[in-house]
């Protein structure tokens, strides 16, 4: 993403010869897969954020393209030589497969990139070693592979730029002349510079840019814009009198005050497609391919309608030139997820953007919140489904692929040199209900090996913070040699959860324990260094899992009514046979989900509907009966209450 506006830019263009080349490229639409491969080092990726399945969902959608941001410097042996670590090419060759697979182009994208710090003037040599491995990597692999050289040069000379990109297309060009090369100005990819690139002679280029304007809209509550315009929230667009906000006190007299001055102007339609057509006009002087490779609207100080409304405009604008895009990005700060969700594809999509992006919107699922019934993968060689990395090493290190003697398996994690509180976390999403395990004997249990006598860590559950009077309360132990000896060697811990320990809450400020852990909402588990900072000491772990026996989960029956029928809503006939007739009537318009249960918490049916009018409606349950219920409990959630009824089977 951008960190400056391009509109503080000059826009100077000039349209220069073009080589004569096709500008139809084969694709149309994607995202950035951002967060995965942009880690300090091969051994913090998480590989097990995005799978297979999520490259299934991004084909569904209609997309065709995806664009991984890559910190690719970091992912080499550094200086003098910058050799690719071995295991960074074994998940990015995962990766790859997966597109080709699905039929979906891949752009690999060198995102080694720095907000605060300007590109340096001596990066070609280490752009021609990373590029040269990387190409004769792939080489042979199919066209769905794309390079691109560097995102968002910025604070470096475009002249000297476009010599050191030239550089790097010869450089790839020793080893891969069959693969495309996406290429790009500086001033942050800005379609302003785009005509300020050299005309260069290779016919199998790809040229990109940003779009990230109005700024002030784009990048309203952003931190690492200069100043920092986390104070400024509710810019509209388009612009409205009624609803522009107040210059915030900490940007007056700055660049962002005479922006929004000036919003009447450029927050219009007309204003985007005025700065979008420098780069259609660079297009058409150059007849060359040309792709927006991000675009987006920073979400938690805007308004989603208008989010949506913008995405619309230019999107429509860039297909109505020929521009193919990839928006930024899939999930998180610019995402195509709800606001504060746990952003799970069935469930948490924000469909209004999705619909507006011109992608196919496939309907929700209600969240169905029920509690843990059996014991749970956190790390085993890789972190488990639906758990993500939120660690804090600092300084020190964090390996979650250490090959030397794990416990089990192909890797364990290495944790050494960090400071004190830093900490490794893994974040639940969804959060977990693990009341039924805390309440049927499981256990945390986890392998660890250390070598220290003195050294200890905490280990810990973390819940939600329900509101503002509420914490992030803490339940777990303090592990220190009299619980496994650090001799090093293996040892096994089993902590019941049962016997675990309140430990209080930090909250920016420090709150004892008061016993009211919630096991209900579980957010996270964290290993700490507590006690003290980790300098010059070793830890490692391995297969950390709650465990325990499956639980039979009997679904709450309170309210059951015995003529299977509630105001608003009914079930018939009862007893039922293999049809069963539920009918309901809707007060407001909105989402209706139904779920059927055995009496034993078996789910064995499930409709839903993304939105359903104001008034009666009927839907048919069909029962195979496979399960061999006896009695189902069905469960009917509408826009105004949930509603759990019984109903008999002959």
């Amino acid at each position: 993403m951008k960190g400056f506006p391009a509109s503080l830019l000059l826009l100077l263009f000039l349209a220069g010869p073009g080589i004569r080349v096709s500008a139809q490229l084969p694709f149309n639409k994607g995202v950035n897969l951002t967060g995965w491969f942009q880690t300090n080092n091969a051994r913090q990726i998480q590989f097990s954020k995005f799978t297979k399945k999520d490259f299934q969902n991004i084909k569904s959608l209609g997309c065709d393209v995806i664009r991984l941001p890559i910190n690719l410097h970091s992912m080499t042996s550094g200086q003098p030589d910058f050799i690719l670590d071995p295991l960074f090419l074994t998940f990015l060759d995962s990766a790859v497969h997966w597109a080709e697979q699905y039929q979906i182009n891949l752009i690999l994208d060198n995102h080694t990139f720095d907000v605060a710090a300007n590109t340096d003037p001596n990066i070609g040599p280490v752009l021609v070693k990373v590029w040269t491995q990387l190409a004769d990597h792939y080489k042979n692999y199919s066209s769905y592979v794309y390079y691109e050289v560097l995102n968002e040069p910025h604070g470096i000379d475009n002249t000297l730029w476009g010599n050191i990109q030239q550089s790097v297309i010869d450089a790839i060009r020793t080893v891969d002349t069959q693969h495309y090369i996406v290429i790009g100005p500086a001033d942050w990819n800005s379609y302003a510079s785009l005509s300020k690139l050299p005309v260069y002679s290779d016919t199998k280029l790809i040229y990109t840019f940003h779009f990230y304007d109005p700024f002030v809209f784009t990048h309203q509550g952003a931190s690492w814009t200069d100043p920092s315009m986390v104070s400024l929230g509710g810019v509209p667009f388009p612009y409205r009198a009624s609803d522009m906000p107040a210059t915030p006190p900490s940007l007056k007299g700055t660049w962002i005050e005479n922006n929004l001055n000036n919003y009447h102007n450029d927050g219009t339609d007309a204003g985007v497609k005025q700065l979008l057509d420098i780069a259609v006009n660079f297009k058409a002087a150059r007849n060359v391919p040309l792709y927006c490779g991000e675009f987006g609207v920073y979400i938690p100080n805007s308004r989603n309608d208008d989010r949506v409304a913008w995405y619309q405009l230019v999107r429509l604008y860039l297909e109505q030139k020929g521009i193919p895009w990839t928006t930024w990005d899939y999930t998180d700060g610019f995402g195509l997820f709800n606001k504060n969700s746990d952003e799970l594809f069935d469930y948490d999509l924000n469909i209004p953007l999705v619909a507006a992006l011109g992608m196919n919107a496939p309907a929700q699922l209600l969240h169905d919140h029920r509690p843990e019934t059996s014991g749970f993968l956190i790390y085993d060689d890789f972190i488990g489904e639906h758990i993500f990395d939120s660690s804090n090493p600092g300084a020190g290190t964090l390996n979650y692929y250490y090959t030397s003697s794990p416990e089990n398996g192909a890797y364990c994690v290495y944790w050494t040199n960090v400071a004190q509180y830093s900490n490794i976390v893994f974040d639940f999403k969804p959060n977990k209900d693990m009341s039924l395990l805390k309440s049927n004997a499981h256990k945390l249990e986890f392998w660890v090996k250390g070598s220290t006598p003195s050294a200890s860590f905490d280990i810990r559950f973390v819940d939600t913070k329900s509101s503002a009077a509420d914490h992030p309360w803490r339940m777990g132990k303090t592990i220190d040699n009299s619980i496994a000896s650090w001799d090093g060697n293996w040892h096994k811990v089993s902590l019941p959860l049962d016997q675990l320990e309140e430990k209080g809450s930090y909250d920016n400020a420090w709150f004892p324990p008061q016993g009211i852990f919630d096991w209900t909402a579980v957010d996270k588990l964290e290993i700490v260094a507590e006690q003290m900072a980790l300098t010059g000491i070793n830890f490692w772990f391995d297969d950390i899992r709650d465990s325990g026996d499956s639980i039979n989960y009997v679904l709450p029956v309170t309210g059951l009514s015995s003529d299977a029928s509630q105001p608003g809503i009914a079930l018939f006939p009862n007893p039922m046979s293999d049809r069963l007739n539920i009918e309901f009537e809707l007060t407001k318009p909105g989402p209706v989900a139904v779920s059927v249960y055995t009496v034993l918490g078996q789910k064995v049916g499930t409709i839903s509907y993304e939105n359903l009018t104001e008034g009666p409606h009927r839907i048919v349950w069909q029962d195979s009966n496979e399960a061999g219920a006896v009695f189902y409990i069905v469960q009917v959630t509408t826009p105004d209450k949930t509603r759990i009824m019984k109903v008999a089977r002959r």
